[in-house]
């Protein structure tokens, strides 16, 4: 696909399309992308916009700024150069209940959760919009993705990444779902039922994803979704397991930690140690892929074992993550490792 050229700016805005999902890692980003690039291999000068994005793993603009991986990784997709305008406010937490605030990709300010919500957003429109208006004026396109679920009752009063976001921009909305962890039906159904009725209104399509087996068994599930909603379902996407990209966010560690497989053929065992705020850890996706390699994610000391390398990733909170360690039992399993023969 070749780059797209320098844009000047247009006269009308650029259309806008909003993907929300009815809870985290469904897959918003990788349809966001999907949709993008169709779009932009028909012709349409599209950009990837995610106002509020909550990562450690952060993309590097040009201009040495921070932005949320995945609005990287869409600009990528859609032949352009990521800019900060992608995605204006980055939360990078430091704690359980704290974060960095990055606005336009500079460190803003360290706040807890109750003064990101009391502080700042009320002030954050601006911020939203002005780079959305910049988008929206030098595109032909933008796709808006959600964040989490736009069904939040206790956060939706001072929403800036969801249905209020999509009001503001007069977008319609495309509502993802994940089939792969059960329950879609509900998510989906459950979703519309705690929106407001002029929020549900801008839901125009169901897409569901990571789909595995025969169509033909869901079909009775789809018909019955849309005699139900009276909206239809766009699409049905298969899994693909063999399609990664970087993520954004931990949750997608879950389930990964522990001792190497029985059996195992791969030659060499490497242990990451995860930490609570582990960051950049997709920084060792590329030793997933090698073929001789096994990589697992260790929490506790027990998992850890005598791996062939142990790798000490970055964290956002030094202190607190080494206290993590300490807790763990890290220090002195790490230590029995090294006289193994273990490499650090």
């Amino acid at each position: 696909m070749e780059q797209q050229t320098e844009l000047q700016p247009q006269q009308r805005p650029a259309a806008v399309l909003m993907i929300q999902g009815t809870a985290s890692d469904v897959g918003k980003s990788l349809v966001t992308a999907a949709i993008g690039r169709i779009l932009v291999q028909d012709g349409y000068r599209t950009a990837p916009f995610k106002s509020q994005n909550m990562a450690l793993n952060s993309y590097v603009t040009l201009d040495g700024k921070e932005i949320g991986r995945a609005q990287g990784m869409q600009a990528e997709a859609f032949g352009i150069t990521a800019t900060t305008d992608m995605n204006p406010i980055l939360l990078k937490p430091s704690g359980e209940m704290s974060a960095q605030i990055v606005v336009h990709g500079v460190p803003h300010a360290a706040l807890s959760a109750r003064e990101y919500r009391e502080k700042f957003l009320p002030e954050a429109k601006e911020t939203v919009m002005s780079a959305l208006g910049r988008l929206r004026d030098s595109y032909d396109a933008v796709l808006m993705e959600g964040a989490g679920s736009p069904a939040e009752i206790n956060l939706k009063a001072r929403d800036i990444v969801n249905m209020n976001l999509a009001g503001w921009a007069d977008a319609p909305v495309l509502l993802v779902a994940d089939i792969d962890r059960g329950g879609v039906f509900a998510f989906l159904v459950g979703t519309l039922e705690l929106l407001e009725p002029h929020e549900r209104a801008r839901v125009k399509g169901f897409i569901i994803n990571k789909f595995r087996g025969d169509l033909s068994l869901l079909q009775p599930g789809l018909d019955w979704l849309e005699e139900r909603t009276g909206i239809p379902v766009l699409g049905v996407l298969p899994f693909l397991p063999q399609l990664r990209i970087e993520a954004e966010d931990s949750v997608v560690l879950e389930g990964t930690s522990g001792r190497k497989q029985p059996g195992s053929a791969k030659e060499l065992d490497i242990a990451v140690i995860r930490y609570p705020r582990i960051s950049n850890f997709t920084d060792f996706d590329p030793l997933e892929d090698e073929p001789d390699t096994a990589v697992r994610y260790v929490t506790s000391a027990l998992e850890l074992g005598t791996p062939d390398v142990i790798i000490l990733p970055g964290t956002k909170n030094t202190a607190a993550d080494l206290a993590f360690l300490r807790q763990q039992g890290f220090p002195e399993a790490i230590a029995h490792a090294l006289r193994q023969g273990t490499l650090q």
